[in-house]
């Protein structure tokens, strides 16, 4: 994967309904070219797939955004991971080792009466799910995903804010 490469998923994560031509024009290139490249991305698992993302709450369906942490019993851990990804009230699914070794999830249900039912009935009785802390997400403040414009951004505001050694720069 090239600079080239990088450009052209960049213009398609900004609108993936450019045409082959209108990227091919604004990176300078032949639509062919483009055409070829997006289609060896896709080949390679890069491009994964074509979605769109909508806002819940305008498309007028209410619900209820919670993060669940599950303690496991590290011999389960993964086969409570694994199960919890195909409850289909369950967004993300992550497992992680601080203290313990944790599943963490992002669960949306219509309401809390259904996020109880969901957790007492589906999660709880999995087998090695030791306790679950489950905190409702009362505002949200930024959801994004990952995006090569935003890696470009990170590494100037890294190289802005810290020097070569990891230390914080004090000119500004």
């Amino acid at each position: 994967m090239d600079d080239v490469d990088l450009k052209i998923l960049g213009v398609l994560q900004e609108d993936a309904r450019h045409t082959y031509t209108d990227i091919g024009k604004s990176l300078g290139m032949a639509h062919s070219t483009v055409y070829d490249r997006i289609k060896r991305l896709e080949r390679y698992g890069i491009i994964r797939k074509y979605t769109t993302i909508i806002d819940p709450e305008k498309a007028g369906t209410r619900r209820i955004l919670a993060l669940m942490t599950v303690y496991t019993d590290p011999k389960e851990s993964e086969t409570v991971a694994e199960k919890l990804c195909k409850a289909p009230e369950i967004l993300e699914v992550y497992t992680s080792i601080s203290e313990e070794l944790i599943i963490m999830a992002k669960v949306m249900a219509a309401d809390q009466e259904s996020l109880h039912a969901f957790i007492a009935n589906s999660v709880a009785p999995l087998p090695g799910v030791l306790r679950i802390r489950t905190s409702i997400v009362t505002k949200k403040f930024k959801e994004a995903v990952f995006s090569i414009f935003n890696e470009s951004r990170k590494s100037t505001f890294i190289k802005r804010t810290y020097n070569m050694k990891g230390e914080k720069n004090h000119e500004r």
